[in-house]
C-alpha cells in the first residue's frame, strides 16, 4: 500500500506532538498550548502554499477542511486537557481508538481491504485498547477518560474530513482546517485568558508544527491507500507517546501495555504486507 510511509510518518509526528503538548498542558492552559501550536502550523502552511507551483488552494477542499477544523478544535482541547489531568500512557491509547471512525467510513464508502489487512487492523486496534487497560491512579486520571473519549470521537471525524479534502487538495484542506481552528481558539483565548507566557512560545510552536506536519502526511496518505487502513496506521501514535513518557517522564509501563505495543506493531506489519 503506497500510503504506508506517509501514514506511519503521521503517527510518529502525532505521537511526538502529543507528548510535548501533554507536558506543556500541565503548566500552561490548554487553550494557549493549542493556540500557539495551531497558529504556528497555519503560518508554516501559508508559506508553503505561497511558494508551491500549484497556485491557490482548490475550492473543493475548503468546505471539508473547515469541517475538519471545527472537529479538530474540540478534539485538541479535550485531548490536551485529558493529557494534563491523566497519565499520558493511558490517555493516548484511548484517543487512538479514533481510528474506528474513518475505518467505518471507509467501509461504508465501499473500501474492501484484503483479509490479511483486516487481520492487521484487528491486531493493531487490540493493541491500542490493551495499552489503555492500566487503571488511572487518582481522581484526576479518572476525569481524564471521558475527555479522552470525546477527543477520540472528534478526532475520528476530523480524519474523515481531511481525507475528503485531500481528494481535491491535501495542503489546501489542512490549511482551511487550521484557519478555522486558529480563529475559534483565538476567540476563546481572548475571552478567558489574561496573561500570555511568551517565553514558552517556541516550545508551543514546535508542537503545532509537528501536528500540522502529521495532518499533511495523513492527508497525503489517504490519496495513496484505503482510508480504513491509513487511519489504522495513523492511530499508532500512542506507541510514540508512551515510549517518550516512559523514557523522559519515567511513567510506568505495565505488562498489559507492553503487550499492547507489541500487538500494535504486529498489526502494522500485516497491514503493510497486504
Amino acid at each position: 500500500m503506497s500510503g504506508v510511509p506517509a501514514a506511519l510518518a503521521a503517527s510518529w509526528l502525532w505521537g511526538t506532538a502529543d507528548f510535548l503538548a501533554g507536558r506543556a498542558s500541565r503548566t500552561t492552559p490548554a487553550l494557549l498550548v493549542a493556540l500557539v501550536g495551531q497558529a504556528a502550523g497555519l503560518l508554516a502552511l501559508a508559506v508553503v502554499l505561497v511558494v508551491r507551483a500549484d497556485g491557490a488552494p482548490d475550492p473543493a477542499a475548503l468546505a471539508p477542511g473547515a469541517c475538519a477544523g471545527l472537529c479538530g478544535v474540540v478534539a485538541v482541547l479535550a485531548f490536551y486537557r485529558a493529557l494534563a489531568l491523566g497519565t499520558m500512557s493511558v490517555v493516548a491509547p484511548i484517543v487512538a481508538t479514533s481510528a474506528a471512525v474513518p475505518v467505518l467510513a471507509g467501509v461504508l464508502e465501499g473500501e474492501r481491504p484484503a483479509a490479511l489487512q483486516w487481520a492487521g487492523v484487528a491486531l493493531a486496534m487490540a493493541g491500542v485498547v490493551l495499552a489503555a487497560r492500566e487503571p488511572a491512579a487518582d481522581d484526576d486520571g479518572t476525569r481524564a477518560i471521558p475527555l479522552a473519549l470525546l477527543a477520540a470521537a472528534m478526532l475520528g471525524l476530523q480524519l474523515v474530513f481531511l481525507g475528503d479534502a485531500a481528494e481535491a487538495d491535501a495542503l489546501g484542506g489542512v490549511a482551511a482546517s487550521r484557519a478555522v481552528s486558529v480563529t475559534l481558539i483565538a476567540l476563546a483565548v481572548l475571552a478567558t485568558v489574561r496573561t500570555l507566557p511568551l517565553r514558552r512560545a517556541p516550545e508551543l510552536a514546535s508542537i503545532g508544527l509537528l501536528d500540522t506536519g502529521a495532518n499533511v502526511a495523513f492527508a497525503i496518505a489517504t490519496t495513496g491507500g484505503l482510508l480504513a487502513l491509513v487511519a489504522m496506521l495513523g492511530s499508532l501514535f500512542p506507541v510514540v507517546t508512551i515510549a517518550l513518557a516512559y523514557v523522559v517522564l519515567g511513567e510506568r509501563l505495565g505488562g498489559v501495555q507492553r503487550a499492547g505495543i507489541v500487538l500494535a506493531l504486529g498489526g502494522v506489519l500485516l497491514i503493510s504486507a497486504g
